[in-house]
């Protein structure tokens, strides 16, 4: 065929081959789970459109036994899921699931950027199979998550080059669909993109806004009822809330006073550094580090972070490899993807449960919050190693 380079093009298929061969594994393993096991909160979003539909308070239903889960997201994402409520079950999974990986690819894609320059078909295809099986991808598979969507939004509108969309819709649209991409309004206010700002927070309020109109019953019991009530998410002091406040909880202080008072006051302290080197990386024109730092503050901040919350573990990993040049941040970012690869934090359960005099209670408790503390190591990584290492160079 005239005007084809098939030496460009061959790789293509390839690395989709390697892709679809070294992802299947984990498809195949959660798809065939048993009905009632099986993408349980793509069942709560299929669930809260289906109420919709039927004119039914969408804040009021759980989803069948065993699971019994409430919708927690604001009304907008009720109405967005209206056409997964139209599939059937069986056709939702695969086209969910296939969305997942396609946010995955966008998000490998601007997180490795600088490093796909030269070899971008079998490498990206090695670090799309090697994203997959980070424990955040994973559980995004296994229950059907919405992260990597907001993920892969709040990044391309940092990142991308020449946006074919105005910059600020596509974190408005996530601050709209889950609260925790808000955090990026206040990177954008710090970092003075004003444009981009008003944007974001324009399609935001609109979006909070509109189900008002459209229904309004729901949206006032969420703002007003739903929200406020935290027990809705889940035990706040189960092992996947890897927040900062799920890490105090679990160390049982004798107030639940002083459990708050402590979060607030780190939330405070971690905000500060944290927001500070994202400015300071997106001044460095560091925009995938500035991103990454972004990323980890919604899930430190929230008082409710689950592991697959940290899908921005994929940004964290682009961030530390840069233009893959550097050997040491090669091995960092090695080091970093099978920390969270392990199941840490469950070995940290196991070794509660041995109930070894001082060692389960004291180093049980440290491994159980592994991923949380690895996050904040994450910050000073990214926010003081980084820019040492590359300026040394």
């Amino acid at each position: 065929m005239a005007g084809v380079n098939w030496r460009q093009w061959w790789p293509w298929p390839l690395a989709a081959i390697v892709i679809g061969l070294g992802v299947w594994p984990l498809v195949e393993y959660w798809l065939s789970n048993p009905d009632d096991q099986r993408l349980v909160d793509l069942e709560v979003y299929r669930v809260g459109g289906q109420m919709i539909l039927d004119g039914r308070p969408v804040y009021d239903f759980v989803t069948p036994p065993p699971q019994l889960l409430p919708f927690t997201y604001p009304p907008i994402a009720a109405l967005l899921a209206v056409p997964l409520a139209v599939m059937s079950w069986d056709t939702a999974q695969w086209v969910w699931t296939a969305g997942i990986f396609v946010c995955l690819g966008i998000t490998v894609g601007f997180s490795f950027r600088e490093s796909l320059k030269d070899h971008r078909p079998l490498v990206f295809a090695f670090l799309m199979v090697a994203c997959t099986y980070l424990m955040p991808i994973r559980d995004q598979v296994r229950f059907g998550q919405v992260d990597i969507l907001l993920v892969a939004l709040c990044l391309a509108d940092c990142v991308a080059r020449r946006p074919r969309w105005p910059r600020g819709f596509l974190i408005g649209l996530a601050t709209a669909v889950k609260l925790t991409p808000g955090v990026f309004l206040i990177y954008l206010l710090i970092t003075r993109q004003w444009r981009t700002f008003w944007m974001a927070t324009g399609v935001t309020a609109l979006l909070t806004l509109l189900p008002f109109v459209v229904i309004p019953q729901d949206a006032a019991d969420f703002w007003f009822h739903a929200l406020l009530d935290p027990e809705r998410l889940g035990s706040n002091a189960g092992t996947t809330n890897q927040s900062m406040r799920g890490m105090l909880i679990r160390l049982y202080l004798p107030s639940e006073l002083l459990t708050s008072a402590i979060w607030l006051a780190l939330v405070a302290v971690v905000g500060w550094y944290g927001f500070r080197f994202a400015r300071e990386a997106y001044l460095g024109r560091d925009p995938i580090t500035a991103v990454a730092l972004v990323g980890l503050m919604a899930v430190l901040l929230s008082p409710v972070a689950w592991i697959h919350h940290l899908a921005w573990v994929v940004v964290v990993l682009g961030a530390i490899v840069g233009d893959a040049t550097d050997v040491t941040r090669i091995r960092v970012a090695a080091g970093v993807w099978l920390y969270y690869v392990l199941p840490i934090p469950w070995w940290g359960v196991t070794l509660k449960a041995a109930e070894i005099p001082v060692l389960s209670p004291v180093l049980g408790k440290v491994v159980q919050n592994a991923y949380g503390l690895g996050a904040l190591a994450l910050v000073w990584l990214l926010g003081t190693w980084l820019p040492k290492r590359r300026y040394s160079l």
